[in-house]
């Protein structure tokens, strides 16, 4: 089946005039009301002025939006806080932008059950706030947290810094509520973690970054918040004692263990000397510098755990250098070295940026193998080496210095060609939106394939859904 032609103007007229008599009139902007920020996500792709953005703020008014582009055959783009880097929230030029910016905060914060039920536009660090303020701890975080919203966390499955410990988004759901092609609102608020009552609907629409359904509301799980956090940069002399600093922290911190984040030395010099306010904790040079991370429950006792652990790592060799937090203040100071990835955009200028997993012994062959590559077939290439490493995830990024156009497709197919070689994943937590859909048959197989559009099709039989993204139906398993 091919997708859905694009409207005629009569029926986008129409649309657009259906819209505007069933919304309340903020939330319905077309031609130059549509604000700038609504063209583009921050995947670099070109902007693009859609028919329309529609920003409802009840459940209700979304899946009557939903409806009513369905029944005039107009597509439909989902839109959280515009944060994503594969260009899933990208607009498409006729369609009409759903964004859930104005459908926005907390509904329950239930202390009992550890739950908290939220709208899709809040954004994540204000769902992390509203946590702390109760005495909880929500799992996910991620550079964007101020500005990214849980309904794009969710669609996309998001994994930040704490997926060792806590695992992806989809781990702290308990219940959710979203909008189908057709307009239908599925409202399943479950709050409870055993509930074993047939098809588990929700994790169709988590992680298919608005394919299948537009996500409205979240129930939440929270954890107690941690007595105790701390941290240290450590400077490691080879890979592989980077694999046996890791082993020695499962093994000597057990499920304390919330963050292993490595740095490769390319990364660590532009974070440490391109981005403006990110000292280096820790004195160089070294192979790699790792963030390690425990977030314990009894200062007194797992502090000194914590310490122990350090001091064992370095008389066993595994660590040539370390600095220990005495603070707060010290965690949130070793953690900007790795956030400061999120400035390269102002510091390098556009570049590509990738997600990618890997098994954990082949991630340094990757990266030598993958910058001899770049730095072969690309002029003047520069490519940075960082990532959480303890759940298999690395990050790249990676461009052209001084060119006027980035040569993304060369880059790209590079990075992913090396994927490939070495039985990795061209996604490990951004998702494939745009940018990364011809590339997806490079981990998944035809079978795999042939299951999601299936999926599809049956829940978006006319393609109106966030079309073009993450696969086409009209596609043919090879």
């Amino acid at each position: 089946m091919p997708p859905t032609p694009a409207p005629s103007v009569h029926g986008s007229d129409a649309c657009l005039s259906a819209l505007r008599d069933r919304l309340p009139a903020a939330a319905v902007l077309a031609g130059d009301e549509i604000p700038a920020r609504n063209l583009q996500d921050t995947s670099y792709i070109r902007p693009v002025r859609p028919l329309a953005v529609v920003r409802p703020d009840t459940p209700g008014d979304i899946a009557a939006a939903v409806g009513i582009c369905a029944a005039h055959r107009v597509a439909m783009v989902p839109q959280g806080g515009l944060t994503g880097l594969a260009g899933g929230g990208h607009p498409i030029a006729g369609a009409v932008m759903i964004s859930l910016e104005r459908f926005s905060g907390i509904e329950e914060l239930d202390a009992d059950a550890a739950t908290m039920t939220v709208r899709a536009g809040t954004p994540l660090e204000v769902i992390q706030r509203a946590a702390d303020d109760a005495g909880f701890f929500v799992a996910l975080d991620l550079g964007a947290r101020g500005s990214c919203q849980i309904g794009g966390n969710l669609s996309t499955n998001a994994g930040g810094n704490r997926v060792i410990r806590y695992g992806m988004a989809r781990e702290m759901v308990l219940g959710l509520e979203y909008v189908l092609a057709d307009g239908t609102l599925v409202t399943g608020l479950n709050k409870m973690m055993k509930n074993n009552t047939g098809y588990d609907l929700k994790q169709l629409v988590m992680g298919s970054e608005g394919t299948l359904g537009i996500i409205t509301r979240a129930v939440l799980r929270l954890h107690p918040k941690p007595g105790c956090t701390h941290a240290a940069l450590c400077g490691v002399d080879s890979y592989d004692g980077v694999v046996k600093l890791l082993a020695a922290a499962r093994r000597g911190l057990g499920p304390m263990l919330s963050a292993f984040e490595v740095m490769w030395p390319d990364y660590w010099h532009e974070a440490t000397v391109s981005v403006k306010g990110v000292r280096a904790p820790i004195t160089g040079p070294h192979a790699f510098y790792v963030l390690v991370e425990m977030q314990g429950l009894d200062e007194t006792i797992d502090g000194a755990r914590f310490m122990s652990w350090i001091e064992a790592a370095f008389e066993d060799g595994i660590i040539s250098d370390a600095t220990v937090s005495q603070s707060m203040g010290d965690v949130a100071a070793f953690w900007r070295t790795r956030d400061a990835a999120g400035e390269f955009g102002t510091v390098l200028g556009p570049h590509c940026a990738f997600d990618i997993g890997l098994p954990l012994r082949a991630m340094d062959d990757f990266a030598t193998t993958c910058r001899a590559r770049l730095l072969a077939e690309v002029p003047n290439a520069l490519s940075v080496y960082y990532g959480h490493v303890g759940d298999g995830n690395i990050h790249i990024v990676a461009l052209s210095r001084g060119a006027d156009i980035q040569p993304t497709d060369a880059i790209s197919g590079i990075v992913y060609d090396t994927v490939r070689q070495f039985h990795g994943t061209v996604s490990a937590e951004h998702g494939i939106g745009l940018l990364k859909k011809k590339y997806l048959g490079y981990t998944r197989t035809p079978e795999e394939l042939d299951l999601m559009r299936r999926l599809k099709r049956a829940l978006d039989p006319l393609h109106l859904l966030n079309p073009g993204k993450v696969i086409d139906i009209a596609e043919t398993a090879t």
